[in-house]
């Protein structure tokens, strides 16, 4: 599936505050998204995985980590 860029040809001028809190608010909603509906995006990225043959990025990491 090929993806558009989202284009912000007309974006209004915002203010430092404005555009903080908007920025806020959007990763606030996808967080929420990504909480509610994270079962399916599961799923989804799964069957991408075995479609590809990629190993799954979500599986447990059980490697021993380098003392530094």
């Amino acid at each position: 599936m090929e993806h558009t860029p989202l284009m912000l040809a007309a974006a209004p001028d915002l203010t430092d505050d404005a555009a903080t809190e908007i920025l806020d608010f959007l990763y606030d909603l996808t967080s929420a998204f990504e909480n509610h509906y994270f079962a399916q995006l599961r799923r989804h990225q799964q069957s991408l995985v075995e479609e590809r043959n990629q190993p799954d990025l979500f599986e447990p990491f059980e490697d021993e980590l380098p003392d530094f």
